[in-house]
């Protein structure tokens, strides 16, 4: 059974955060609240890197024996593996750091975890639901496509993504399943091509539903930049589902970061923290 003993500890949930879009720290906002009302914790609190709260302003107010950051990203890459523990003050490739008051332990980023493809599977199944259009297809009548940013800059951007449409694709419910990006290949844009049914579902492998999931993905699916714009002024929904393009019928779900079950996932990374040091611990009591 799980250790959920985090009485002496404080969670930070850190979130990348943005001076533009408001919407950006909203999931690390729900899900500090959800993890706040289970009281698994001393305390928990909601931190940024690009926006207030900021990271190190919240660390240096918590008092707590135990601190776990945990990292509200999708993949492992620079910001999350490198510059953000770094200014922390953490050794490279360490997640410990031992201070005068106590012990912050840095997690691994969200997105990366295997239970991230019942997130996903969750996400595609409820747009489905939601909208069935008149009834809702079945998952094999379906293909599945999961859509990251993707950057050439890190190569690990991209990997969790395809890593869980590798998941998924073994697990046989959809006809067909993709990772596309906005900036590298497959593109986003040719879903049209790629899909072997009919029927289309996207989910935005994307921890806010901010500018990139509500402006830039739907254009990119082939809904007009005028029309999501309207859309988005009048603070309706910018894609409609299904809307059918180039002969397909396309669901377009929320992004995965603001899934409920991103809560448990959390406490699934602190889990991890706390285990390699009790492990750490085991090992060193045995040698002596």
């Amino acid at each position: 059974m799980a250790n959920d003993s985090f009485s002496d500890a404080a969670l930070a949930i850190l979130g990348h955060g943005s001076m533009k879009n408001a919407d950006s720290g909203a999931p690390v906002f729900q899900h500090a609240a959800e993890l706040r009302r289970r009281a698994i914790f001393a305390e928990v609190r909601e931190a940024f890197w690009k926006q207030e709260p900021q990271i190190k302003k919240v660390l240096s107010s918590i008092a707590t024996r135990r601190v776990f950051i945990a990292p509200l990203f999708i993949s492992e890459g620079y910001f999350s593996d490198e510059v953000i523990p770094r200014e922390l003050g953490f050794a490279l490739n360490e997640s410990i750091l031992s201070l005068q008051q106590s012990t912050l332990f840095y997690c691994a980023p969200i997105g990366t975890h295997p239970s991230m493809t019942n997130v996903l599977l969750a996400r595609a199944r409820e747009v489905v639901e939601r909208f069935p259009f008149p009834r809702a297809p079945k998952p094999n009548d379906f293909t599945l496509f999961i859509a990251g940013h993707g950057t050439e800059q890190n190569e690990k951007s991209r990997k969790a993504i395809e890593q869980q449409a590798a998941l998924i694709r073994a697990l046989n419910l959809y006809a067909a399943v993709h990772s596309v990006f906005m900036e590298e290949e497959p593109r986003i844009g040719a879903f049209h091509q790629l899909a072997q049914t009919r029927n289309v579902v996207v989910v935005p492998f994307f921890i806010s539903d901010g500018m990139h999931t509500q402006e830039d993905i739907p254009v990119l699916l082939g809904e007009p930049e005028r029309i999501v714009k309207q859309r988005l002024a009048a603070r309706q929904p910018t894609w409609r589902n299904p809307t059918e393009i180039s002969g397909r019928l396309v669901w377009y779900s929320s992004a995965v970061g603001t899934e409920p079950r991103i809560a448990d996932v959390i406490l699934e990374r602190v889990r991890e923290a706390a285990a390699q040091v009790q492990s750490a611990e085991t090992k060193s009591e045995t040698k002596t």
